[in-house]
């Protein structure tokens, strides 16, 4: 049978009907600059609270480097009203559970709680956004945590220390330089006022973004926000980040030797910010290449030649131009160069022969499939709108995603191919085995 794939606007008529709009998401702005985007769901009695915190390791500089990620950490670890261990087992008592995160561009914090409970939740985020205590022995013990991470991390995972070493070739000057969980000497080193002035400077309510979705009213929301939050002074804005990223002239490599079975393989591509009108080609690009067994590379390289085990890609939402990378793991008795010269041949047949419109009907109605069912749940809710609001500036631009991705052309596809995937643009890391004597 054959089998019929539906244009995408088609495809959007079809389902959008049931679908949460624009309008259904309600916002306000506290007096100390924190501002709130609401969702009503009552599909299910539980809610959700997620706060972006604008800042990263983009945010930081050499001497401070892994900050961000340490004061993920911290946050968790007491402040006046609920001490040390008691955040997450008042959480945990009312029903609740979290997570947190930190990216070169953002920590974000997730609270998902019975909405009978959001009075203890925000109650909970007041507490350790207005008193988190840096007290110096939790400090010591947190730092002996972080750098125990760090360590684990290098020594477990090719993939951190080869991305690591890349992403210190690829970018020479940003701060997307280093990486986020930071340089060992200055983990070991962070002062006591180096934790309070970050903690004063970004952390404060102004730097703040919060959605909260679920089965809580938006009146509700705001009266738990103005008892909870809004009493929290606000700050002068955080010192911007000016620092740009000279084009790159001529292609880098890295080699990474340690004990892996076959070598590893990345190869990043300089590519603008998500506010940049590639990114929707780019994001179609890369399902193209990668999304699935039916992809381009992995149909190629690991169906057909045989030459990877693995072989994936992609790239973050930021604020500053970033990396598109491809990673590949080289198939046993198959030489990393072998690899890395089938990856650019396939790149090259999109560069010079596109893609095909059934191709890129496809992932377009991908796109939309993945979207929706992002939206369904009041995760997804918060983390979307919270996501487009931070990085496209505005979280109505969320509901115009479907119709960004469907106005991507054949043409565009190939047109961002043949602008960013070029050898004077790019880095290549290889780890291996030092076979030298």
């Amino acid at each position: 049978m054959k089998k019929i794939i539906l244009p995408a606007f088609l495809l959007l008529g079809l389902i959008t009907h049931a679908q949460m709009k624009a309008d259904d998401v309600k916002t306000f702005t506290l007096k100390n600059g924190m501002k709130f985007l609401v969702v009503e769901d009552f599909s299910i009695p539980n809610a959700n609270m997620y706060l972006f915190y604008r800042v990263g390791s983009r945010n930081e500089h050499q001497g401070i480097t892994g900050l961000s990620h340490f004061f993920e950490h911290m946050m968790f670890n007491g402040a006046r009203k609920y001490g040390p261990k008691l955040f997450d087992r008042t959480m945990e008592f009312n029903g609740g559970a979290n997570n947190a995160y930190t990216t070169e561009n953002v920590t974000v914090y997730t609270d998902w709680f019975p909405a009978t409970a959001a009075d203890v939740i925000f109650d909970l985020e007041g507490d350790r956004i207005a008193s988190l205590s840096i007290d110096p022995k939790m400090v010591e013990s947190e730092r002996g945590v972080v750098l125990s991470e760090r360590s684990t991390g290098l020594e477990n995972s090719p993939w951190d220390q080869l991305n690591q070493t890349l992403q210190g070739t690829a970018f020479l000057e940003h701060p997307y330089h280093w990486p986020v969980i930071g340089y060992e000497d200055d983990m070991k080193n962070w002062k006591q006022e180096d934790l309070e002035r970050y903690f004063k400077t970004y952390y404060a309510p102004n730097n703040c973004v919060v959605v909260v979705s679920g089965g809580i009213k938006l009146e509700e929301v705001k009266r738990l926000a103005e008892k909870y939050l809004e009493p929290i002074p606000s700050q002068p804005a955080p010192p911007k980040v000016n620092i740009t990223e000279p084009p790159q002239t001529g292609e880098r490599r890295v080699m990474v030797q340690r004990d892996v079975a076959t070598p590893y393989l990345m190869i990043a591509y300089h590519i603008p910010e998500s506010k940049h009108e590639d990114y929707y080609a780019l994001n179609i690009l890369n399902s193209i290449l990668t999304s699935g067994k039916s992809s381009r590379l992995y149909s190629s390289l690991v169906d057909q030649q045989q030459l990877a085990t693995q072989v994936f890609s992609g790239f973050g939402e930021s604020f500053d131009p970033t990396l598109f990378t491809f990673y590949a793991v080289t198939a046993k008795n198959v030489n990393e160069t072998d690899l890395e010269k089938a990856i650019y041949r396939e790149l090259d047949k999109i560069k010079n022969e596109g893609i095909s419109e059934t191709e890129l009907q496809k992932i377009k109605n991908q796109k939309l499939m993945e979207f929706y069912e992002q939206v369904e749940t009041i995760n997804g809710k918060s983390n979307n709108i919270g996501t487009y609001e931070v990085f496209f500036g505005d979280y109505r631009k969320m509901f115009d995603a479907p119709a960004q991705y469907n106005r991507v052309t054949v043409a565009d596809v190939q047109q961002a191919a043949k602008k960013y995937f070029t050898k004077p643009n790019r880095t290549v890391g290889i780890s291996k085995p030092n076979t030298e004597e």
